[in-house]
């Protein structure tokens, strides 16, 4: 999905304003910044070079004896197949060639989270969230015992959380994302009244969508406002951490506690399933409870986390007042 003219003008307007006003946002001296990351689809692949379309373009990467690729686990060359969507990190060691190197390649990964709405021997239908559809889950024989370990509740109203790879009959279960979350989706309780807003904060950082969304580095964030034309949805749970509200086309700061690497990107919709979700990541770490962004996929990949993990610690800044 490509951004309108209308809306990055809006964007870039808002940015000029806010900076007349608070002037520019101060950067974290030790931040360093994302990896390139795209998401594509392949045209042709050889032991040394990748070429994807990626937004409406041929996207030439080298490729090398380290390039590690994932298509529901371990994956090679015969995984890059011509039509296959891919979500493509390049490394840190600039070019080879003329050609960037890609680092990680995801074949096909998508992910599910949101509540179950039924549930079978070995799928499962669920809701993610107001701005996203209900998509039906296949759970195949061997993926089975590591979903039941971390969600052993596979019952309607439980939430869920899986790491798929596309298929032409819907997304499979590889793993899970998480650990399922104890409570009932209904049940989550919500932060006391007079709880302090804080400017940054700190919790878990997850990945939203699949590998054939080619849309620009973006976030879904859990308190987009309902009111009036600012994209929230009106039965969003308020979540466990006391969120500021945001409004669609506002910017967050990005930190990537485990990795170091930030990264300023707009707000693109409402990521009111994730308020659901009170987990922690323990990515290097365990992080304080709550999702609090949820990234596209290339954005996530960039700030150097793994799609397949599905998480980093991560602290949030809202840009600006709220």
């Amino acid at each position: 999905m490509t951004p309108s003219p209308c809306r990055e003008a809006r964007r870039e307007a808002r940015r000029r304003a806010r900076e007349a006003v608070f002037g520019a946002s101060p950067g974290r001296p030790a931040d360093r910044p994302p990896l390139n990351a795209l998401s594509g689809t392949v045209l042709d692949a050889s032991p040394h070079l990748l070429v994807l379309a990626a937004g409406g373009t041929e996207v030439r990467l080298a490729m090398s004896e380290t390039t590690k690729v994932w298509h529901g686990g371990r994956g090679g060359l015969a995984a890059l197949r011509p039509g296959r969507s891919v979500v493509v990190r390049r490394g840190e060691r600039g070019l080879s060639g003329g050609a960037a190197v890609a680092d990680r390649i995801w074949v096909d990964i998508a992910r599910v989270a949101g509540t179950i709405l039924a549930c079978g021997r070995d799928a499962v239908e669920v809701d993610m969230g107001a701005h996203r559809r209900r998509t039906h889950v296949a759970i195949p024989p061997h993926a089975l015992g590591q979903v039941l370990v971390r969600h052993p509740r596979l019952e309607p109203g439980y939430l869920i959380d899986l790491i798929c790879v596309g298929s032409p009959d819907g997304p499979r279960a590889v793993r899970p994302g998480t650990a399922q979350p104890g409570y009932r989706a209904d049940a989550l309780a919500a932060p006391e009244p007079a709880a302090p807003v804080q400017g940054v904060l700190r919790g878990t950082a997850t990945w939203f969508g699949d590998a054939a969304d080619e849309a620009p580095d973006g976030a879904a964030y859990p308190a987009v406002d309902s009111e009036g034309s600012a994209g929230g949805c009106a039965d969003a749970p308020s979540g466990c951490v006391p969120f500021p509200y945001l409004s669609v086309g506002s910017e967050v700061t990005v930190h990537n506690a485990c990795g170091g690497r930030a990264a300023t990107v707009p707000v693109v919709e409402c990521g009111c399933a994730a308020a659901r979700f009170c987990d922690r990541c323990v990515d290097c770490d365990a992080s304080p409870r709550g999702r609090i962004v949820e990234l596209t996929p290339a954005a996530f990949a960039g700030l150097g986390g793994d799609l397949d993990a599905g998480c980093f610690n991560a602290s949030v800044r809202v840009e600006g007042p709220w």
